[in-house]
């Protein structure tokens, strides 16, 4: 009696097969989103650090290149930067770095000085102790790290310590849209004033400005606190203007 047994394995029915394509198909779609977010971080810093300048063109097929990735991820990222002003979708054109002169600035100087009023305000009446000690700890590094470095550049590090000084004075608005909205209002401020870099401001003490708000955010005085941000960025605003074209 022939007793060899056979196992057939089950053959994968429909169920299985449309199982395994949404994990692959939702396996995808988690990398596009990662590939999409490391494109966007990219190029958001070096327009920004204006190494990317305005009006540069950002070809799809190159950026592709230079990031080894589909067209669709770069596309997102372009999309994304344009939701964000930094960059301008042109219709049959493409891609291009947002352009900078001085209506498009006064326009940022003044929503700026908008949305930052009701952040600050809103900031002030929410933020504790723990939050004013970290505005002090912020402002004594600030305070002991170089503007420039040998170059003549601005310093990197205090450039990175300035934007935390200005988002901590805001960070205990309860509003994570508003928060997000200065956070991009200030990301556009910097290109304009490093197109600026190399200039120098006469008469001015900046720390001493930065000391005074921070003064009068401890002592809650939420009038005063706004009206010495408001003073300190249109006395930028006011330098800045003889290097952007009009």
């Amino acid at each position: 009696m022939n007793c060899n047994l056979y196992i057939h394995a089950p053959a994968m029915g429909p169920v299985m097969r449309r199982k395994n394509t949404v994990e692959e198909s939702t396996a995808a779609r988690s990398d596009s989103r990662t590939a999409s977010k490391r494109i966007f971080d990219s190029i958001r810093a070096d327009i920004i650090s204006g190494k990317l300048p305005p009006g540069q063109k950002l070809k799809v097929a190159e950026l592709c290149k230079t990031f080894g990735t589909s067209g669709s991820p770069v596309r997102e990222a372009l999309s994304l930067l344009a939701s964000n002003l930094l960059v301008e979708h042109i219709e049959r054109r493409g891609f291009r770095v947002s352009a900078i002169n001085q209506k498009e600035f006064t326009e940022l100087l003044n929503t700026r000085c908008w949305a930052e009023d009701r952040a600050l305000r809103e900031s002030i009446r929410h933020g504790g102790t723990e939050w004013t000690e970290k505005i002090v700890l912020v402002l004594f590094r600030l305070s002991q790290t170089p503007h420039r470095i040998e170059s003549g550049e601005v310093n990197p590090e205090w450039e990175a310590l300035h934007k935390t000084f200005h988002m901590t004075l805001l960070e205990e608005c309860p509003s994570r849209f508003l928060r997000d909205f200065c956070d991009n209002l200030y990301n556009q401020n910097i290109r304009y004033r490093l197109a600026a870099s190399s200039g120098a401001y006469s008469s001015r003490f900046v720390f001493e400005e930065h000391q005074q708000i921070a003064d009068a955010v401890i002592a809650r005085d939420a009038d005063l606190a706004v009206d010495l941000l408001t003073r300190h960025y249109r006395t930028t605003a006011n330098y800045l203007y003889q290097f952007i074209d009009s």
